[in-house]
């Protein structure tokens, strides 16, 4: 009997996964092109026609406010500029998950709690 015990509390530890943050959800899909300090220097980065993005300097970009907004519209692939972003996968259903609520310009707005965790950690990047 102790041995079905144990087995259980050993497959319930299995089920039990904490779920990923931002910067382990960056690692894992975007550090390839946006490197591993988001700077654009990913290993794919040199064999692109365009540079991706300096992640780190999107609030300075942007007169010292991170625009989350644009932020989560280009990852999810709701916002595409076809000049830059065709190389850029569209994360859109990549990042789907549980909601979270977050004001955008006055209005809460449902946001899938992945896609949140990656700009919330790109958001810390900033170098201002």
């Amino acid at each position: 009997m102790k041995i079905v015990y144990l087995l259980a509390l050993g497959l319930l530890a299995g089920c039990t996964q904490e779920p990923p943050t931002g910067a382990q959800l960056f690692a894992d899909n975007c550090t390839a092109c946006h490197g591993a300090d988001g700077t654009g220097s990913g290993w794919v980065a040199s064999g692109l026609e365009r540079k991706p993005a300096n992640l780190t300097t999107l609030s300075a970009r942007n007169k010292g406010v991170f625009p989350m907004e644009r932020v989560l519209s280009t990852i999810d692939g709701f916002h595409r500029n076809p000049a830059f972003e065709t190389a850029m996968p569209e994360f859109g259903s990549f990042f789907s998950g549980p909601m979270d609520q977050i004001e955008l310009d006055g209005v809460m707005t449902p946001v899938p709690e992945p896609l949140l965790l990656v700009a919330e950690y790109l958001r810390s990047l900033q170098t201002q």
